[in-house]
């Protein structure tokens, strides 16, 4: 408890704290003084509706000039606090020096009220006064140095106002004693409400440094993934054409070793895809076009039917009407390839991918569907993920780095799509691909 009492925000964080609550405590200044000027309007007029029913009150003559200097005092911190918020080349000290005399006003006032409402005897009624006391407290966040002279000035206002009424030295001692329980009161309300802001301020500053470390972090691993990926292709594609050129000189022979290098040599290079994919993610930019999604799927079909010649069969199948989507015709083909290549990876040899095209309210929804190992159920959840734990190698062996999926997802829900997945073990995979049509 006492550690609150004395508690200082950690001088890291010390500048910038002062300068972010002097604007903040000026705000309230500026809130503060306009209800109190309100309300010293509102009290002004009624006293002028009702002034026959006012006219034997005690203390009107104090009243009304108590009220005046509420009502000049307030407009001229209206307009001072509104002018220091503006203006930014002003020091922080002087800021707090508007905040620290309004609050010595607002206490002045409200303590004054209280003293007229008693017949100056303020512990008989300290209503108002307490309310000056909580907004003080409450509402700015203020230096010990300036709260320890605002609990100094509770104590003075007390002391200067027990030498006017004729009242017993008791009843004086008293209000001394209640001075000191207000000011204590003041001081550990406004130690409360400073601690507590700083703490927060200090978490959210502490709270932002981590964010720009790992979005630092981030940075250095894409320029890193992408400087690595990016000098690994060029002597990988010096190896693939170094192979084809052998296998085209040594046709009649069965080079099995060229045709595994060959391979490697791609899937190493399809991996150095995903991994630049990743490194320029939000980077470049899409390119989209109004595009026919049934001639598109049937040329990457076509030539995928091609490559695979008889080994395989890609089954395509769409409606006879139109589908036009704003697509990027280069990354949905990726996407696409992607899903293909799954298909032959987890199915038998001879087994047939099946490739369907169809409208859906106003989505066009592609499906790939394969006849192979399925995907367990605990392992659909993990699927999409970034350097997915669910990648399992193909059934000739292929090697997975789990990125494939989480790219495809990425650049479907940049088309504003979805991807999503049915599968049951032992019976096959469908991938849907939904896009919005135009």
């Amino acid at each position: 408890m006492f550690h609150l009492f004395r508690y200082k925000i950690p001088d890291k964080y010390t500048y910038e704290f002062r300068n972010t609550y002097s604007y903040i405590n000026i705000k309230q200044v500026a809130i503060l003084a306009t209800v109190l000027l309100m309300i010293a309007i509102g009290v002004r007029m009624t006293s002028i509706f009702y002034n026959e029913e006012l006219a034997s009150m005690p203390n009107l003559n104090s009243y009304n000039i108590l009220n005046f200097i509420q009502i000049c005092g307030s407009a001229i911190f209206i307009i001072l606090s509104s002018y220091a918020i503006k203006r930014e080349n002003w020091s922080t000290s002087i800021r707090n020096s508007i905040v620290l005399v309004f609050c010595l006003f607002l206490l002045s006032t409200s303590f004054t009220i209280s003293y007229l409402f008693s017949q100056f005897n303020p512990k008989n009624t300290l209503t108002i006064f307490l309310t000056g006391v909580l907004a003080v407290s409450i509402f700015f966040a203020l230096e010990l140095k300036h709260i320890i002279l605002i609990s100094i000035y509770i104590v003075f206002l007390f002391v200067v106002a027990m030498m006017i009424p004729d009242i017993n030295s008791l009843q004086k001692l008293l209000n001394i004693i209640m001075s000191g329980v207000l000011s204590f009161f003041m001081y550990a309300c406004s130690r409360y409400s400073y601690y507590f802001r700083a703490e927060q301020f200090v978490k959210v500053k502490q709270l932002e440094e981590k964010n720009l470390e790992v979005q630092l972090l981030n940075h250095q691993k894409s320029e890193i993934l992408g400087f690595v990926a990016h000098d690994l292709r060029n002597p990988l594609n010096n190896i693939e054409a170094l192979t084809r050129i052998v296998l085209e000189e040594q046709k009649e022979n069965d080079n099995t070793e060229m045709q595994l290098i060959l391979s490697s040599t791609r899937q190493a290079k399809s991996i150095i895809d995903d991994l630049l994919e990743i490194a320029q993610h939000d980077k470049t930019p899409f390119r989209l076009q109004n595009t026919n999604i049934i001639a598109f799927m049937d040329k990457i079909c076509y030539n995928w039917q091609k490559n695979l010649k008889n080994e395989r069969q890609i089954v395509f199948n769409a409606s006879n009407q139109e589908l036009v989507a704003a697509i990027d015709t280069s990354k949905l083909t990726r996407v696409i390839d992607n899903l293909i290549v799954n298909g032959l990876k987890f199915s038998k040899s001879g087994s047939p991918i099946n490739i369907d095209v169809l409208k859906f309210d106003d989505s066009c929804m592609i499906k790939v569907t394969d006849f192979g190992i399925g995907i367990p159920l605990d392992l659909q959840s993990l699927l999409f993920d970034q350097f997915s734990k669910a990648g399992r190698p193909g059934l000739r062996g292929e090697k997975s780095v789990g990125l494939g999926l989480h790219i495809s997802r990425q650049i479907i829900e940049q088309h504003k799509g979805t991807l999503t997945l049915q599968s049951k073990e032992n019976e096959g995979t469908t991938f849907t691909v939904s896009l919005p049509l135009n």
